[in-house]
């Protein structure tokens, strides 16, 4: 056995230190490692559910039971929404005012989803599609435009609104967005009186509801100009 000199038992002490202190950073630097990758696997999974959460919902299913009223409540309100979205595009590049601009935005970002959900249910009811620019199927909506549905803008109130600009199509808009969702808000209170389908239904208490906060809004926009 070598002797130890009173040197090295001088060092010993300190080695035997240093060999600690470096036994216990791995042992740190391991737990540290392994608390961040249950925060990525956690943070994974809670992305992957918030992913889920914000994605689209499904068009509301109208399974069920339906009757006439159903029907035409969607053969009617996707030509009624089509023209609101008809009106409401012109907005991009001829309205002045902001509150109109982004009323324009929020009935293109309803109404469009809309359309295709009613489209879905005739389709699975097995009930025709409504023609472009007429109410029902085979509807003769006349020079007046009047598609048999009330809020419904002549072709030439649709004209006079394409040609205006600035000031004069936000007033021209509002006024005539009012006249249409008074019209549509008439047509679902029908539906939640009439019909049977519990979608169809709920749809139409959602325009109700939603239409009659827009036209509130619409009509501080004509007070304002």
């Amino acid at each position: 056995m070598t002797a130890i000199t009173p040197a090295r038992r001088r060092l010993l002490p300190r080695r035997l230190t240093v060999a600690a202190a470096t036994v216990a950073a791995g042992l740190l630097l391991a737990a540290c490692g392994g608390g961040s990758e249950e925060r990525t696997e956690h943070g994974s999974a809670h992305s992957s559910s918030h992913s889920s959460a914000s994605a689209p919902a499904d068009p509301r299913s109208a399974k069920g039971a339906f009757n006439d009223a159903d029907v035409h409540f969607a053969q009617k309100m996707i030509p009624h929404h089509q023209q609101a979205l008809d009106m409401a595009r012109l907005a991009a590049d001829r309205a002045s005012d902001a509150q109109v601009t982004r009323l324009a935005g929020r009935i293109e970002k309803a109404q469009g989803p809309e359309i295709r959900t009613m489209r879905s249910w005739l389709k699975s009811w097995g009930a025709p599609q409504p023609s472009s620019g007429s109410g029902m199927p085979g509807m003769d909506h006349g020079s007046d435009g009047g598609h048999g549905m009330d809020g419904m803008m002549s072709q030439q109130e649709m004209d006079r609104l394409e040609a205006a600009e600035g000031a004069a199509f936000d007033r021209a808009f509002a006024r005539l967005m009012i006249k249409h969702h008074k019209g549509a808000i008439a047509m679902a209170k029908k539906e939640r009186e009439n019909g049977r389908n519990t979608a169809a239904k709920e749809l139409a208490g959602d325009i109700v509801t939603g239409q009659s906060a827009e036209v509130t809004t619409l009509r501080t926009v004509v007070d304002r100009l």
